[in-house]
């Protein structure tokens, strides 16, 4: 085999392999696209859950948007506080860490207060089951169907389905917002942590209806709009909507609910018992006096 015969193709393809080579590596430095450091720098910061709380599809979008769309460093609710503030310092900029949200049920639709229309048995997740008649098995439309599609969207497996009705985890929660997005009644939302009078009813109903659908469920009489002392309550829609910066937690309106629609969720809340009708006290009085 005559060696000259392959020194000339091998030579042909080394010099093409340069050529190329060299084209390559001057295109790749022309049209480079120049990645700001700080990009690297603020993803690092974030917890990488990659969960879209944020509103970006995950943690390297949202990166991104903070440094050249000028999205918020505090946008990430599974960071919290912390996160926040290394990215404003990555940024150069002040950041306002307000106050952690966390997800809330409002409903206390139970198996035992909330009435039936029949017996479900077809696809198990609250998304499908809010397609079919009647919007679910549950006599009220607007509550907690309790069939867990929030729970598969949890990625910090922070709700359970208690009782026929989601049951949210306050120490595992981060906030992120996915089960309210899932949520096909919007029965869950994100509310501070530290307010912890809330309304624990979704229903629009009002009446007789609610009472023919639940045994807790705000029967739209506004006793506690018109009992807060402050005016943090308003009748929105026959439902009581709480505006928090009004809000100073004194209970009377948790008090003054005839259904115990309106929840305090404060874990040493002293409740001062019920005064007992005249009736009962007369009576009571009689039964001493002999």
């Amino acid at each position: 085999m005559d060696l000259n015969n392959l020194i000339a193709p091998v030579l042909s393809l080394g010099g093409l392999g340069i050529i190329f080579g060299a084209l390559l590596g001057y295109a790749s430095k022309k049209f480079a696209v120049e990645v700001d450091p700080r990009v690297p720098q603020v993803r690092d910061a974030l917890p990488g859950a990659n969960c879209g709380g944020c509103g970006f599809a995950g943690c390297d979008a949202y990166a991104d948007a903070v440094v050249n769309a000028g999205a918020s460093p505090s946008g990430c609710p599974v960071g919290g506080a912390a996160c926040a503030s290394k990215i404003a310092e990555i940024m150069g900029v002040t950041v306002d860490t307000s106050e952690p949200k966390k997800a809330y049920v409002k409903c206390q639709g139970t198996c035992n207060n909330a009435k039936e229309k029949y017996e479900y048995y077809g696809a198990m997740t609250c998304v499908d089951a809010a397609n079919i008649p009647g919007a679910g098995s549950k006599q009220c439309s607007y509550g907690c169907m309790g069939l867990g599609s929030c729970t598969q969207v949890c990625l910090f497996d922070a709700i359970t389905i208690e009782d026929g009705i989601a049951v949210i985890d306050e120490e595992k929660c981060t906030g992120c917002g996915a089960c309210v997005d899932i949520c096909p009644k919007a029965v869950i939302e994100l509310t501070p942590m530290s307010k912890k009078v809330r309304i624990a009813c979704n229903s629009h109903d009002k009446g007789i209806s609610v009472k023919n659908s639940c045994a807790v469920g705000c029967i739209s009489c506004g006793l506690c709009a018109r009992n807060c002392p402050v005016e943090a309550i308003e009748m929105v829609d026959n439902l009581p909507v709480i505006n928090y910066d009004k809000c100073v937690q004194c209970g009377i309106c948790v008090k003054k609910c005839p259904t115990k629609a309106i929840a305090n969720l404060k874990k040493d809340q002293k409740v001062a018992p019920k005064a007992k009708p005249a009736t009962e006290v007369k009576e009571a009085k009689k039964t001493e006096d002999k």
